[in-house]
Order: C-alpha cells, then sequence, then structure tokens
C-alpha cells in the first residue's frame, strides 16, 4: 500500500529553547473540493486497513470522480482494488498513478498487495511503461549529487528519529535526550555546509536530475538551519517552487518557520509548540485563524484540523482567537 509503505511527506523535528518541537505532516490536497476530496480518500484507507475492500474501492472511486490526480491515492486505491480482485479497476488506477507521477519500481514489484495481479498479461505491460518512463528520467539525473543528497536525507531524519524515541521512553529531561540534541546539533551544522555550498553552485535542484528524496534534503536541510540562513534561501525556494523544483507546500513550512523566526505571526499554522508547564501543545502564533484552510489549500497542505491531530490538538478557530494573547506569551517564554 503507497501511503502505508511510501508516505511522501516531511519530518521537520527541531527545539526552541531545548523545550519545542516541531513536526510538518504533510496531507496533501488538489481542488476546489480538496476538503471533501481529503476526507474520501481518508476514509478509504481506512477501510483498507479495516480490510473492508470493497467499501474502500467505492470511497476511492467517489474520489477520484472529483480529482484524478493523486498518484499516490491512485495507488492506494489500485492496492484495494487488487486485494478484492477487482483486477481491471486495479490496472486502470495503477497505470493511472504511473501517469500521473508514481515513480517507484521497487515498492511496485515488491509490494504484496499486487500479488493479485502478477499473473497477468497486462502486469508486465504496466511494468515496461514504468521503467520506460523512469529510464527517460534517470538519463538526466547527476547520479553523484543524488547520493550525497541522499546520505545528507538520511542523516537527518535518522538522528531526528533516535532523539523522538529517546524523548518518548525519557521524556525532555533527560542525558539521553540532551546527548542526541547535541549531536542533531552537530549533524546539522555539518549537513548545513555541504547543502549551502550545492545551492550556491547549482541552484535549488529539481527532482528531474536527483529524485524526490534527494530534492526534499535540500528544503529539509534548510528549516532546520538558523534564521539568517532561512531568509537567505527563502527567496530561492520560491522561485525554485515556480519553476517545479520544489513542492509548495514545503514553502508553506518554510515560510512559516521564517515569519516565527522573524517575530510575525506564521500564516500555514504548520508550526506546534509545547508548554513546557502543562507539557501541551498549541499552535505557534497563527494569522488570520478563520481562514487558514483556504490558505493550506491554495499550498497544497490539507485541513489545520487534521493535520493537529498529530499532537492531539482540537482545531477550534473561534478559541483559539481568544487563547492567542495567552499563546504569545508562552511563545515568548513568559508564563
Amino acid at each position: 500500500m503507497g501511503r502505508k509503505k511510501v508516505t511522501q511527506l516531511f519530518n521537520t523535528h527541531s527545539m526552541k529553547r531545548r523545550s519545542l518541537l516541531i513536526l510538518a505532516v504533510l496531507f496533501v490536497s488538489f481542488s476546489s473540493f480538496a476538503q471533501s476530496y481529503h476526507e474520501l480518500v481518508k476514509q478509504a484507507f481506512q477501510y483498507y486497513g479495516a480490510k473492508d475492500y470493497t467499501r474502500s474501492i467505492g470511497l476511492y472511486r467517489q474520489a477520484f470522480t472529483i480529482d484524478p490526480n493523486n498518484y499516490n491515492d491512485l495507488y492506494n486505491g489500485a492496492c484495494s482494488a487488487a486485494l478484492a480482485g477487482e483486477i481491471e479497476t486495479a490496472f486502470d488506477w495503477l497505470n493511472l498513478s504511473i501517469e500521473k507521477g508514481w515513480l517507484n519500481m521497487n515498492h511496485l514489484q515488491q509490494d504484496a498487495d499486487l500479488v493479485a495481479l502478477h499473473n497477468h498479461v497486462a502486469w508486465q505491460k504496466t511494468l515496461n511503461v514504468l521503467q520506460e518512463k523512469v529510464n527517460k528520467i534517470e538519463a538526466n539525473y547527476d547520479w553523484p549529487l543524488q547520493a550525497e543528497l541522499l546520505r545528507i536525507f538520511k542523516e537527518d531524519q535518522d538522528i531526528r528519529r533516535q532523539y523522538i524515541d529517546a524523548t518518548k521512553k525519557y521524556g525532555y529531561q533527560h542525558p539521553v535526550v540532551d546527548s542526541l540534541s547535541s549531536l542533531m546539533i552537530i549533524s546539522d551544522s555539518v549537513n548545513l555546509e555541504k547543502v549551502v555550498k550545492i545551492l550556491d553552485t547549482k541552484g535549488w535542484v529539481g527532482k528531474d536530475k536527483v529524485g524526490e528524496q534527494a530534492n526534499q534534503a535540500l528544503f529539509l536541510v534548510i528549516q532546520h538551519a538558523d534564521l539568517k540562513t532561512q531568509e537567505k534561501y527563502l527567496p530561492l525556494m520560491r522561485t525554485a517552487v515556480k519553476l517545479g523544483n520544489a513542492p509548495g507546500n514545503a514553502l508553506a513550512l518554510l515560510e512559516d518557520r521564517v515569519a516565527l523566526g522573524e517575530g510575525k505571526k506564521q500564516v500555514y499554522g504548520s508550526q506546534v509548540g509545547r508548554n513546557t508547564k502543562t507539557n501541551r501543545y498549541y499552535v505557534l502564533p497563527l494569522a488570520d485563524p478563520d481562514h487558514v484552510d483556504k490558505r493550506r489549500r491554495e499550498a497544497g497542505l490539507g485541513p489545520l484540523a487534521d493535520y493537529l491531530k498529530n499532537w492531539d490538538i482540537t482545531w477550534d478557530a473561534e478559541q483559539y482567537k481568544k487563547d492567542l494573547p495567552e499563546i504569545e506569551k508562552w511563545n515568548k517564554g513568559e508564563y
């Protein structure tokens, strides 16, 4: 299943005053009906998890009448269809997924959800189409640069996973957590030096040159950098988004980080803080809470309420506006 095994997301963890943990999870939506689409595919995936593939297929079918362009969701729909024995539908959605941008050949070939398709003539045809597409794209790859960026991506994410696991096990005040925090700072500094050199010499290299995950490494490292560095490269990322060399939803996260760093309010609600007195998470100062979902849709992000469930935060715009003065005090360290 695509979302289960190859979820395309960015995990952006860092600390503010050693107590602020920020995680950026991207949920992609694509049309003026994005929220309805989002709810349909969410429910479809839940039925997949419950092994009710017939209902899952029905919901995916409704979603794809709204927007048939999300290759991850199309792939997931194909998995449900294959598991339900609806072979023709599975191939239709799988092929459309490839047409719209699915490129992970290894995952496709190894996915147990699609075993029912392997003995059909159409399976080899599908593999051939994907391989031909991958070959054309990879013909333009800068392989040494991709390898370097993939190493950076792995280092960036590995230390953060260790840090998160440690905080879950020990809490935030523990020698193990402190040690990992120090290692993360060192790792970020080394990776930043490498990425700055790449950006200054090659620009914001797109996924057409290094692949999607290597391209993501540029954003991850810059967003973990100091404010001055973020401000310097924010315009470059804006241009990269216009050229298709960086995802708009990642830009939204960097915009929020820079705004907060400059003492302004964030725009998309992507940045979450933790009150060390209450140990509760909260949305860092946000401008115009009433229209945040409209801005998020335009940036390719899902509803804020769904995003905030990752921290057990219930989103209520009216209550948030009442709480905002207190939140601004928390953010300044005034309790």
